[in-house]
């Protein structure tokens, strides 16, 4: 059973000659309950793949091909007053950066209850109450008292929290979380992502969280989606992405964040950058980074399949041509 699914997803923005596709093929499953990481580099579509979900691409991109499936129903097939229907009541939505998500000259409580006005029908004394029930869930002290601020009042930990709250006004079965935790310190970034969890398993829902710190889902996912340059290059349980990463660009993004275990080394950068959109390489599009690279990398993209090897499970697959005893 699955809460959400995404099929072959492509995005396309308008360029001189053709179109390029910063999402390219994207395809993945939440299930009710799980929590799945969306991990990668900026510039990797991250982003625009959570926003695609929700049919809300910036301005001149359109999504090409391939469905989001939700409640039996393509979301992308329907007309937009039913997807419009569908957003925050069936799919919640944080944003990042809750300074500028949270509308600066209303109050906390006002748009709460305008959120719950839209999606639940309520109104006056109820929406009021509910909001206050919201603000207590997710963690915040005198939530009664905090319907009368606004944001400018409350600190960043605060701010997020609120944005939560919004995300959760429409009961939904699926929360996209795009990175939840930007420029919260580490301690209040914890305590973000241990309220993610919390409210997921309560209330059963999906949760794909993206983040482009590996590191941070180590505690906080069930599986984990590696993306580079608009394409996923692993997936995979979270403890078997830790202990048998088999792409070379997960195994740099492990190596690129600080560790606490293990022996004392420093984080390895790593080198060059994601490529623009508009010119993704050939074949591997990691290829150019990569220290593994072989000719057929250059000249051929591999698809998505599973790395033989100790403790590899059939739910672990890597698109690389290099991965140990290819299935």
């Amino acid at each position: 059973m699955t809460a959400l699914e995404a099929r072959d997803l492509v995005v396309e923005f308008p360029a001189r000659g053709s179109g390029y596709r910063p999402v390219d093929g994207v395809s993945f499953a939440v299930a009710p309950g799980e929590a799945l990481a969306l991990v990668g580099e900026s510039g990797s579509g991250k982003s625009l793949t959570a926003l695609a979900l929700l049919g809300l691409v910036p301005e001149q991109g359109r999504i090409t091909a391939g469905s989001v499936l939700l409640d039996g129903a393509d979301l992308l097939a329907l007309p937009e007053r039913q997807r419009r229907a569908m957003r925050g009541r069936r799919i919640g939505y944080v944003p990042q950066e809750a300074g500028s998500a949270l509308d600066p000259v209303l109050t906390i409580g006002a748009q709460l209850t305008e959120a719950l006005g839209v999606h639940l029908g309520l109104r006056g004394a109820a929406a009021a109450t509910r909001a206050a029930a919201l603000l207590a869930e997710v963690g915040l002290a005198g939530p009664s008292a905090l319907l009368g601020r606004h944001p400018h009042e409350l600190s960043g930990g605060m701010r997020q929290r609120v944005l939560i709250a919004l995300a959760l006004a429409g009961e939904p079965a699926v929360l996209l979380a795009d990175e939840p935790t930007t420029s919260l310190d580490v301690t209040v970034q914890a305590n973000v992502l241990d309220l993610l969890d919390r409210l997921r398993r309560d209330r059963g829902m999906g949760l794909l969280l993206v983040t482009h710190d590996l590191g941070l889902v180590a505690g906080h996912a069930d599986r984990v989606l590696v993306m580079y340059a608009g394409r996923i290059v692993e997936e995979a349980p979270v403890e078997s992405i830790f202990r048998n990463p088999s792409h070379p660009y997960t195994r740099a993004l492990l190596a690129a964040a600080p560790r606490l275990d293990g022996p004392a080394s420093p984080p390895q950068p790593i080198p060059g950058a994601v490529p623009d959109p508009s010119a993704w390489p050939s074949g591997c599009r990691f290829h150019p980074r990569c220290p593994q690279a072989m000719p057929i990398c250059r000249a051929e993209a591999p698809a998505l399949a599973v790395p033989a090897g100790p403790g590899r499970l059939p739910a672990h697959r890597a698109a690389c041509w290099a991965a140990e005893g290819r299935q």
